[in-house]
């Protein structure tokens, strides 16, 4: 099946806001494209919970006139773009992917909501999330899974599945989504396209409904890392960070992704050689196995917390698979989060030690290629995997650690998109993109060759 090619597949953010302002296009121009694909191609990817038309062409038309009276908010200015549905708009439901939230319709913005609405962005509508975003995989949801665009049979990845499925298919440019453990960068590597997820707190939370509190992050999804780093620049409020100093090159590292997961070698031999590193460093078994178990003590506990009241109410309205998560995850002592917080300060000095010689590691975002929707195991190099400890397994330790990360596209592993996993310390995410930039330049010139 050919991927869709919706009307945003190839545009970036530049391109458009160039086309804005030669003139070429309109911003009322551009909603009523993403309008019409969401129409077309959203039947068979479900990337969209809900479509406001009517908001998003009035917010085109003051966005027009803006433009044409000589007021330029930037580069977002007149764009489409969606939001995760953990996130809120004003006058738009918001779901959360759950029964619990039927026909709930916040009154305020979010404060990364408002943030898009400063630089002119226009919501076009609300994506697809896993229920309460309380998964990777993107297909347990009151609405239906998300769908990969690369093949409607294999997951969209979670919980920004919708997001990343919107971006990836063309429908828009750019989307917001949420990241506790993964959730930006699952979706865009196994869907081909570029998320970011900041340093923790970097791009404010107030407004979405948190799934791990001090897991949580605000990420954003597009079709290209300029892309991601234009829009993060806007969302933070400080510029995105500071500049770079001086002219070094970026020493990139290869993280050996072995001691975190044995995933399948063939994606692991791709994004290697997408990678440009040069040297190589690595985790010890021990710290990979007390940052998968100080994540999921952290979350577990304060998932279990945001819902106990639910729990309690109503259980009959979750999606059964979340239903059993949550009953686990409220089993967890409080002994367990008090010593998952204590060895997340200790944890954070030990893995910051590998940045002493290096800018940036270089790992896959995930080990293996998108599973079939509703798999919990899959065949991978001729042994059983778990699905969902598979998608985590290598971005959940940046949500630990709070250290801003960002996935770029590294090629295709039977005819699927996989994804490079690039991880810097905050403050250096000028180093990230720049890194960004020069392993993309490397896959462009390899694809051309």
């Amino acid at each position: 099946m050919p991927i869709p090619q919706g009307p945003f597949t190839g545009r970036t953010v530049t391109d458009l806001a160039r086309e804005l302002r030669d003139r070429k296009t309109t911003s009322v121009d551009l909603v009523e494209q993403a309008l019409g694909a969401v129409a077309v191609l959203d039947p068979a990817l479900n990337a969209f919970v809900t479509v406001d038309a009517g908001g998003a062409l009035e917010a085109a038309r003051r966005a027009d006139e803006e433009l044409s009276g000589g007021g330029d908010r930037g580069p977002l200015h007149g764009l489409p773009v969606a939001v995760k549905d953990m996130i809120m708009v004003a006058g738009v439901p918001a779901t959360m992917g759950s029964r619990h939230f039927a026909g709930y319709v916040p009154e305020a913005d979010a404060a990364c909501v408002t943030a898009l609405r400063e630089a002119g962005a226009v919501v076009v509508g609300k994506t697809t999330t896993h229920e309460f975003a309380y998964g990777p995989t993107g297909d347990r949801s009151a609405t239906g899974p998300s769908r990969n665009p690369w093949d409607p049979e294999r997951m969209s990845g979670g919980s920004s599945g919708g997001s990343g499925a919107a971006v990836a298919a063309g429908m828009v440019p750019l989307a917001l989504g949420t990241d506790t453990g993964g959730s930006v960068r699952i979706p865009a590597a196994v869907c081909g396209i570029a998320g970011f997820k900041p340093a923790y707190d970097a791009i404010p939370a107030d407004g979405v409904f948190p799934l791990s509190t001090t897991l949580d992050h605000v990420g954003v999804l597009a079709g290209t890392p300029d892309d991601c780093l234009i829009a993060y620049r806007h969302l933070a409020g400080d510029g995105g960070g500071p500049g770079r100093e001086g002219t070094e090159p970026v020493r990139v590292a290869w993280l050996d992704p072995g001691a975190v997961f044995d995933g399948d070698p063939r994606v692991t031999r791709t994004v290697r050689a997408a990678s440009g590193a040069a040297d190589e460093v690595r985790l010890s078994e021990e710290v990979a196995a007390e940052l998968r178990e100080t994540y999921l003590a952290i979350q577990s506990c304060e998932t279990a917390a945001v819902h106990a009241e639910r729990l309690e109410r109503a259980p009959e309205l979750f999606d059964a698979e979340v239903l059993e998560r949550l009953r686990a995850a409220a089993e967890l002592p409080g002994w367990r989060y008090v010593r998952a917080l204590e060895a997340r300060r200790r944890l954070a000095g030990t893995v910051g030690a590998l940045f002493e010689r290096h800018d940036v590691l270089a790992l896959p975002a995930v080990p293996i290629v998108a599973p079939p929707v509703g798999a919990r195991e899959m065949e991978v190099d001729g042994r059983s995997v778990a699905v969902r400890p598979a998608l985590l397994a290598l971005t959940s330790p940046w949500n630990v650690l709070g250290f801003p990360a960002l996935t770029v596209p590294a090629g295709t592993v039977d005819d699927l998109p996989v994804g490079l996993q690039l991880v810097c310390r905050p403050g250096d995410e000028p180093l990230l993109f720049e890194a960004a930039a020069r392993a993309d330049a490397a896959r462009t010139a390899r694809t051309a060759g």
